[in-house]
């Protein structure tokens, strides 16, 4: 590069692709700025709405057979980096992905194949839940012939037995389910592994098998007074309630946790008109459950009573009656990083309770599969959920973690493992850094507010207790909400390099796609940086003159 003040500043553009926040953070890995691209873009496409949309659903549903199920309960870690949430909200990834979902069902698509010949080897699958199904799918769309056993009479795992029909009815899992198994996915419920089969048997009858067990044994309270009648853990409540055999709480429930089932556990009993409280150890900023269900929590009349622990339940006979209580305090961090929670001395108190839900923790059930892995209670994997060339494993068996992470995990063990029997190569992890927001100019763009599902009111939810909370948006608004997106770190043919370059160095591209409507042409290029300094995306970068 020549030396001085003006050389100095001239630069040509580059065009880079950067990974945007959205997809860093989307818990399943799916391209969110590339689906939303194509719905946004589909004019400059050439595409009819529903034809942008029906493709969209296909690039989600490529990592994600779970959209409709995914727009309803993810906590949207994709949301908490959007570079728009500083101007006027970030884009509403999660109600969009909802629509998608929903509108893959009403319109009958099917998940596609991606090799049409048949493959030789046998794949057994432990669980039918979302780590298990998702790799069931991944496989099974690859040729192989999956079977997957599950104790249960119906598919899901949590999905089905441990969400609330208000936030994700039975219909919407069941349709979405019904697609992989049109895939040809042998689904074998009601048999338990140890009772129904045998592992001697899983293992002759298959080449390889996946672990998808979840973390379904509830972790006790270890208080006085927890054993007998009344006392239930979250999901042996929950599955009940859904397997509509709930049980009698009588009218002041304690709830005992501060994570998803914890609250779920608190909705759901609310919804049968008991006065609830929630104990949590900790302050609502610790709490690991998704803010927003806190928050509608509170709503339909649940308390919470923070820095709280159980110390003993109180019985009359083997009746509850009510829970002692041990006043808590925060003190230095603990592994999790979060500050300890320490006894205040001398500050016990009662609370009246008719049934206390236990939802502190849960932990995989070996009973009748312990042969399989021999590890400690987490099951721990090389990576891509890799046990030995038999044997893989994915989901919350090798830690707590939400649905999304359950499904990406499915898809990357189905990857790598069908790398290894096809002997290709292992599939790579991504290592691009996300987009800054430095590099974004918010300005551009029109303001626009976010779209926000509607919901019903609290009172209505108390008398309509498995009437989902909140709608699917309408295709109106799911249009107009994909147009916010910055489309952070790839061209959206804005034109702005076009229109100002004064060399003519950009082309329009023969075949116009997201992130390929210009081609560059060096040679003409004058150095001046007016397009870097234009685009509002990102996808310009500087590079020192040739």
């Amino acid at each position: 590069m020549k030396t001085g003040t003006f050389e100095q500043v001239l630069a040509q553009p580059a065009q880079a692709e950067q990974l945007p926040p959205c997809g860093a953070n989307c818990a399943t890995g799916t391209d969110v700025r590339g689906w939303i691209a194509v719905v946004a873009q589909r004019h400059k496409l050439g595409l009819t709405d529903a034809d942008a949309i029906s493709q969209a659903w296909r690039m989600v549903a490529d990592v994600n057979p779970f959209p409709a199920t995914l727009g309803r309960i993810c906590p949207h870690p994709c949301e908490a980096g959007c570079n728009r949430e500083g101007k006027d909200g970030a884009v509403a990834i999660n109600a969009l992905e909802r629509f998608l979902g929903d509108w893959g069902l009403r319109q009958g698509l099917s998940l596609e194949r991606m090799e049409s010949d048949p493959k030789p080897e046998r794949i057994g699958v432990v669980g039918a839940g979302p780590a298990g199904l998702s790799f069931a799918y991944q496989m099974a769309r690859r040729g192989y012939r999956v079977t997957v056993y599950d104790g249960e009479p119906k598919p899901g795992g949590m999905l089905q037995h441990g969400i609330p029909e208000y936030r994700l009815p039975e219909e919407v899992l069941t349709g979405e389910i019904q697609r992989i198994r049109e895939l040809g996915v042998e689904l074998r419920l009601g048999t338990a592994i140890g009772r129904d089969v045998s592992v001697d048997e899983l293992r002759t009858q298959h080449d390889v098998l996946f672990l998808g067990i979840g973390a379904q044994r509830a972790q006790r309270l270890g208080v006085e007074g927890e054993d007998g009648p009344g006392v239930w853990s979250g999901t042996e409540y929950l599955s009940s309630v859904n397997r509509g055999a709930p049980p009698a709480l009588g009218d002041d429930v304690v709830v005992v946790g501060g994570g998803n089932t914890a609250i779920d556990a608190a909705r759901t009993a609310r919804r049968t008109g008991a006065r609830v409280t929630l104990l949590y150890r900790r302050t609502r900023q610790e709490m690991p459950a998704i803010a927003a269900e806190v928050e509608e929590a509170l709503v339909e009349g649940v308390t919470l009573a923070l820095l709280a622990a159980p110390l003993r339940i109180e019985r009359t006979g083997e009746a509850v009656t009510a829970i002692t209580v041990q006043r808590m305090e925060l003190g230095e961090p603990d592994a999790s990083g979060r500050r300890r929670p320490v006894a205040v001395a001398g500050s016990a108190y009662e609370l009246p309770a008719s049934a206390v839900i236990a939802a502190v923790s849960q932990e995989p059930d070996w009973e009748g599969i312990g042969s399989l892995y021999t590890g400690p209670t987490w099951v721990k994997t090389q990576p891509w959920g890799r046990i030995d060339e038999q044997l893989w494993a994915g989901g919350d068996a090798l830690g707590l973690g939400i649905a999304g992470i359950a499904i990406a995990h499915g898809r990357r063990a189905a990857e790598a493992l069908h790398a290894q029997l096809r002997g290709q190569p292992a599939p790579a992890a991504p290592s691009r850094a996300a987009v800054t927001g430095k590099a974004i100019k918010p300005d551009y763009y029109a303001a626009c507010a976010r779209t926000e599902a509607p919901a019903l009111p609290a009172a209505q939810r108390l008398v309509s207790p498995e009437t989902e909370v909140h709608a699917t948006i309408g295709e109106a608004e799911f249009l107009e909400e994909v147009t916010r997106c910055f489309s952070c770190g790839l061209c959206f043919g804005c034109e702005q390099c076009f229109m100002y370059c004064n060399g003519k160095g950009f082309v329009r591209a023969e075949h116009a796609a997201p992130g390929a409507y210009f081609t560059l042409q060096l040679d003409a290029c004058e150095g001046c940086r007016k397009c870097i300094e234009l685009c509002p995306c990102g996808f310009l970068s500087a590079q020192p003159l040739a």
